[in-house]
């Protein structure tokens, strides 16, 4: 029997059905399970239980997901969480939100037990390959440090969140690279995850928040690139 811990999921949602099916699957998939019926709960539980991934409702009574999501986002210790969102609606702009709070990845209900899991696991094969690159680049006065998801410029420490991280990660590393909306999906969210080209903008324009104008330059319809000249 193998001793490496068991992955942690949390799966929040106001249906009992849901959290007994979804719980029943998951863990004879090997997973250790913990749930929550609102987003309130889900909050303190996920400050306890610590998962690795949370399956997160939107619709629900006291919070709804998006809210809860931003408050998860900003808890340190759960910085690396995978956030899936479950939801059985279909707008635009729920999509939008879920991805603009930090999402990994967003299902539409009824949920497949065993598409989910498949999911689960190319989440965590994605996450396998991306743990091999370069833990650290320094660009210009940026020093990016893959283990902490921190940025150092000029001797100030910025923390950026999971995807925001990720996207400047990545350009970082291929400087003068022009690289367009889908190209940046691809390599971000997978190819197996379904986002609004919308969602690159929304990440690039908090990351420029946070770091300056000066690194990430819109080549008008094409993409982003950072600038390294």
């Amino acid at each position: 029997m193998s001793d490496k811990p068991k992955i942690k999921v949390l799966v929040v949602d106001d249906e009992p059905d849901i959290i007994e099916i979804l719980t029943y699957n998951l863990e004879k998939e090997g997973y250790e399970v913990a749930s929550a019926s609102d987003g309130v709960k889900a909050v303190q539980t996920a400050g306890k239980f610590k998962p690795d991934v949370i399956l997160l409702d939107i619709m629900m009574p006291n919070q709804d997901g998006v809210e809860t999501c931003r408050q998860i986002r900003d808890m340190e210790e759960l910085k690396n969480t995978f956030i899936i969102f479950l939801t059985a609606r279909s707008e635009e702009y729920s999509e939008v939100a879920a991805f603009d709070v930090g999402a990994d990845d967003y299902i539409t209900k009824p949920i497949k037990p065993r598409a989910l899991v498949s999911r689960i696991a190319a989440l965590f094969r994605r996450e396998s390959k991306k743990e091999q690159e370069v833990s650290q680049i320094k660009i210009k006065d940026l020093t990016i440090d893959r283990s902490s998801f921190t940025i150092d410029q000029d001797g100030k420490t910025i923390t950026l969140p999971k995807k925001e991280f990720e996207l400047l990660y990545f350009l970082a590393k291929n400087p003068n690279m022009v690289f367009s909306r889908d190209e940046l999906l691809q390599n971000i969210w997978g190819a197996d995850v379904f986002v609004l080209a919308r969602t690159v903008d929304v990440h690039i324009r908090k990351v420029r928040e946070k770091i300056g104008e000066n690194y990430i330059t819109t080549v008008k319809g094409v993409g982003y690139k950072f600038d390294n000249n």
